[in-house]
């Protein structure tokens, strides 16, 4: 690209019909709301891939989207808009909850000869919060070496997932992991970039991370005795969260339970969750 087009690019607008076309095919595809005061991040986000792709302005690429035959620019749209912040442990309360409540119950009431305990990551991001779930498994499910665990962590950026598959993490994305278990759970290694940590095997053993949009058909069949999905509901309308929610109940176990974040209530939801304390609710 010439110093001119890369000028040009720069001053390129995107005018309020462009940002509603991509609003609409985001909000059908994945079902998350655009309002009109993301229009300038969404301006900041695509203009890196029409940086990329070489092109001129937004409807060169709306047009290159809509035109490619495999969906693969489509896929980095989508990723591009994601957002992906998290950190180990977020929301603290609730890996308190699974250590001290939900973890012993399911230990006293699941028949070891079938051994199956099963969590869902729905939104997993980078992989922190999966990971955070199964040191918390490790460390307080009675008996855990006995128990075939299987943690499931999704999302619906191809980026976060490579991210959480590999399990390396920059130093200063474990601050909020205490010390010991730092040194327990993750291998360290040096280099120009610093200190880097990758989760050791104990915790990879439980992890299938995956690609999924909520929003499409869900290939799962077994339940699941816990589901997090957290600061991830916020994005859409309540149509959407109230389909999502009743989909949540039909995949968990009775006695399972749903956390979500801390900006997500189920009020004016209907629903059959028996609700726990705040942003905490159990399947009867």
């Amino acid at each position: 690209m010439s110093m001119g087009n890369a000028l040009q690019l720069q001053q390129a607008l995107l005018s309020d019909e462009q940002f509603q076309t991509i609003s609409t095919v985001v909000h059908r595809l994945c079902g998350i709301n655009l309002h009109p005061g993301k229009k300038e991040l969404v301006k900041a986000r695509l203009t890196k891939r029409l940086r990329r792709l070489g092109l001129d302005d937004f409807d060169d690429y709306i047009e290159y989207v809509r035109s490619d035959p495999s969906g693969d620019e489509l896929t980095n749209m989508l990723d591009a808009l994601c957002t992906t912040l998290t950190h180990f442990f977020r929301e603290e309360q609730h890996f308190d909850h699974l250590e001290n409540q939900v973890l012993p119950e399911l230990a006293a009431r699941r028949d070891l000869a079938d051994g199956k305990i099963r969590f869902w990551s729905a939104g997993c991001a980078s992989g922190e919060e999966a990971y955070s779930m199964a040191i918390t498994v490790a460390e307080h499910l009675p008996n855990a070496a006995l128990w075939d665990v299987g943690i499931l962590a999704t999302d619906l950026s191809s980026d976060a997932i490579r991210i959480a598959q590999k399990g390396v993490y920059e130093g200063k994305c474990l601050k909020t992991v205490p010390p010991y278990l730092r040194a327990k759970y993750f291998d360290v290694t040096k280099s120009d970039l610093g200190h880097r940590y990758r989760a050791k095997n104990d915790l990879r053993s439980m992890m299938h991370f995956a690609r999924l949009n909520l929003m499409d058909s869900w290939p799962m069949r077994g339940e699941f005795d816990v589901i997090f999905c957290r600061n991830v509901m916020i994005y859409f309308d309540k149509a959407t969260q109230a389909d999502l929610i009743h989909r949540f109940w039909r995949l968990l176990r009775p006695g399972g339970t749903l956390f979500t974040g801390h900006s997500e209530s189920l009020t004016g939801i209907r629903h059959n969750f028996r609700y726990v304390r705040p942003t905490i609710y159990q399947r009867p």
